[in-house]
């Protein structure tokens, strides 16, 4: 068995993207539009074809905002420097509501409130200002 993806329900196609492609770094390997049923996919990736990918589902007439994505749980990348991401994330207007106090583990979220996990690769790194004092802001 291969783990394949992960299907997340977006409301605003082209803000999920922004975030995912954007901010977090991920490709578009491909796209599916559904005129008859009105709807669109399209499969995130990190572009190695062993990678498992993300499949946003964009239905074209959902007007309100799905529930929190809480239910759903979280998605989770591996980073090269936990300090380094989310100072970038940061930078590009992402909120860390969890931040690396133990050098270790982040939470951010996607426009429609998925639980994006990150953590360091290897070791921890070392615990460092201005992470260590950060509190936590909203949910994660």
């Amino acid at each position: 068995m291969k783990y394949l993806h992960a299907m997340i329900r977006v409301k605003d196609l082209d803000q999920a993207l922004d975030f995912f492609c954007n901010k977090l770094g991920l490709k578009e390997t491909r796209r599916h539009d559904h005129p008859e049923g009105r709807y669109t996919l399209v499969f995130l990736s990190e572009l190695d074809e062993n990678s498992p990918e993300i499949e946003l589902t964009h239905n074209w007439d959902q007007d309100s905002a799905y529930t929190s994505g809480r239910n759903f749980g979280h998605l989770a990348f591996e980073v090269d420097n936990i300090y380094e991401t989310c100072a970038n994330l940061q930078a590009k207007g992402v909120i860390i509501n969890r931040p690396p106090r133990d050098g270790r583990m982040a939470f951010i979220r996607s426009p429609d409130l998925i639980s994006i996990e990150l953590l360091q690769k290897g070791k921890s790194l070392e615990i460092a200002e201005p992470w260590k004092s950060m509190s936590n802001t909203g949910e994660w």
